[in-house]
């Protein structure tokens, strides 16, 4: 099987970047069904817990403004879960079979992916603040702490996007790619996304507070509501930088295994 063909020199390297990237943005796009339901279920379930369960529950705090970090990383779950899908479609639709005939970098296919990915969750991030906002939200962030809430959730996204191309690639079709990335879309409710962990049994508060996605959420909820941090911020800093190089990793050697065996 003939490999795809490789341009020198880091000109090339960002046109064939900056094309592919491209054409995943019209993808998107052009799927407006699943960019929709990407925002629109987040926002169904947050909308579910403040005001069908919020009043039940005690965090401490108003609700809403516990409920939302959760809301923006299950949000990020949908965005990653579509990568998966459309990795998965290009390798199974010919579409790598076609790259091969070109000039252009490997790496360059799930890289437009992976940022397509970011541009999307940074569409539908956007959205979920501002409806957050509109149901009475009311963070009291710096400049500072909105900046480094959105660093972390930034290299959140980038590293569920690669750990979902790599699932892509792997994946056997479109359906599977799916099915694989449920993890994804499953874990943050196992996580102190909608409820405090030590209402949970002893089983489930050790998964809970055992899981990247917890000690993420945890920060951003400190950093945009003002609630204690402690050592929980280097946490989810070493798990996302982690999932980012291991994903990453992964990605790449799987779709080099698939397009070069």
């Amino acid at each position: 099987m003939s490999t795809i063909a490789v341009h020198g020199g880091v000109r090339n390297a960002v046109s064939d970047s900056m094309t592919m990237i491209g054409r995943s943005i019209r993808l998107s796009r052009r799927n407006a069904e699943t960019l929709v339901m990407s925002i629109v279920l987040p926002l169904l379930m947050m909308s579910l817990f403040v005001y069908v369960f919020g009043g039940a529950i005690d965090t401490g705090t108003r609700y809403i403004n516990y409920v939302v970090p959760g809301t923006l990383l299950l949000c990020v779950g949908y965005g990653a879960a579509s990568t998966a899908m459309s990795v998965a479609d290009d390798m199974t639709s010919g579409m790598i079979d076609r790259l091969r005939s070109l000039p252009i970098r490997s790496s360059a296919v799930l890289t437009g992916h992976v940022v397509a990915s970011v541009v999307r969750n940074l569409l539908s991030t956007t959205v979920v603040i501002g409806a957050a906002v509109a149901m009475g939200f009311r963070p009291d962030a710096t400049v500072t702490d909105w900046a480094m809430a959105a660093g972390l959730l930034l290299l959140y996204v980038l590293a569920l996007s690669w750990l979902a191309a790599g699932l892509g690639v792997i994946a056997k079709s479109v359906e599977s790619a799916s099915t694989l990335s449920f993890l994804m879309l499953f874990l943050p409710y196992l996580s102190s996304a909608f409820v405090p962990t030590d209402t949970m049994p002893s089983f489930l508060r050790a998964v809970s507070e055992n899981q990247p996605i917890t000690p993420v959420i945890e920060t951003v909820r400190g950093l945009l509501t003002g609630t204690p941090i402690g050592d929980t911020g280097w946490i989810a800093l070493a798990w996302c930088v982690g999932l980012l190089a291991g994903s990453f990793i992964f990605a790449a050697w799987l779709f080099r295994r698939r397009t070069h065996g």
